[in-house]
């Protein structure tokens, strides 16, 4: 298949590129920066430099192309504050940026379009012992701040799924971790030995492997289901004190600083809604049973070991 593709230089993008490339597919791989340029054309991407939040200047660096299938996989993380708000980018491309890479679907002829969507779409509260499904509700409000993440992941998958003429699925990821992942994040944060970790209590979520993340957004571009939604986590949820020191003894950091509760949720209120109240076990059945898709790494610390 031909694939274009937005976000191709984040965690995800370095294995969604070889997963890509392991499976005949030619890449169009969307960056802003142009000095990304060899990076994806060594990974057998070509590169299109356009900005997805630019809609007509996208839309004309992609004129002239054609792609069976449109890959949104593109955040802007390392550009969020330390407080969540309305103009996060992130949440902006979740919103606008579906929309014009949607319209870039159009320009291109491809009817396909796989969007990135999180596991925190059905809510940061914990959610008890119950294992969910994709037939849970999702994107249902709180009330913290962390609802404009909610409603961010539902909006993307409204966009992809409701598009006329557009095969959409959506891909529910659990938390990254793996090179320039989320754990890379916090082992820089032990290495400074800055406060990560809240005192007491930690909520449990469920994680995956960039790896295993781009294997399933590759089987889900081939073979998933229009209309779809897909969990893709590993096999075992873990608290994020589990997470935290198995990242920690994974790079040889110090261990990690913990802090009062209502000091995490003082210094960053979205990380106190994620680490102290959310907490969740999800199954990844569907994708296993649909796309032939299972995590590679089965857990944390056997992912953390091979990376």
């Amino acid at each position: 298949m031909k694939v274009l593709l937005a976000g191709a230089t984040g965690a995800i993008g370095g294995p969604l590129l070889a997963a890509m490339a392991a499976g005949g597919h030619e890449v169009f791989a969307v960056i802003r920066d142009r000095a990304n340029r060899r990076v994806v054309a060594d990974l057998g991407a070509t590169p299109v430099v356009a900005d997805v939040m630019d809609r007509e200047g996208l839309l004309r660096a992609v004129d002239g192309l054609s792609a069976d299938a449109v890959m949104h996989q593109a955040t802007a993380l390392r550009g969020a504050g330390r407080k969540l708000t309305e103009d996060d980018p992130t949440i902006a491309l979740r919103g606008r940026g579906s929309e014009h890479l949607l319209a870039a679907a159009r320009v291109v002829g491809a009817r396909r379009f796989v969007t990135q969507s999180l596991i925190t779409g059905y809510g940061y509260r914990d959610h008890g012992d119950r294992v969910l499904t994709e037939e849970d509700p999702f994107g249902v409000p709180v009330g913290t701040v962390a609802d404009l993440v909610t409603r961010s992941s539902a909006e993307a998958e409204h966009h992809a799924l409701n598009a006329d003429g557009i095969e959409g699925i959506a891909l529910r990821y659990g938390m990254f971790y793996g090179p320039k992942a989320f754990s890379d994040l916090f082992a820089g944060m032990m290495r400074k030995r800055l406060p990560v970790l809240p005192r007491g209590r930690t909520g449990t979520t469920c994680f995956v492997h960039v790896h295993d993340a781009a294997n399933a957004a590759v089987a889900a571009m081939e073979r998933g289901t229009p209309g779809a939604v897909y969990n893709i986590v590993d096999d075992s949820p873990a608290t994020w004190r589990e997470f935290m020191t198995a990242v920690s003894e994974a790079h040889g950091t110090p261990r990690p600083v913990a802090v009062p509760a209502w000091l995490c949720r003082r210094m960053i209120p979205y990380l106190g809604c994620l680490l102290i109240d959310t907490s969740m076990r999800v199954s990844h059945a569907r994708a296993t049973a649909e796309l032939g898709w299972a995590p590679v790494h089965p857990n944390l610390r056997a992912g953390l070991a091979g990376s």
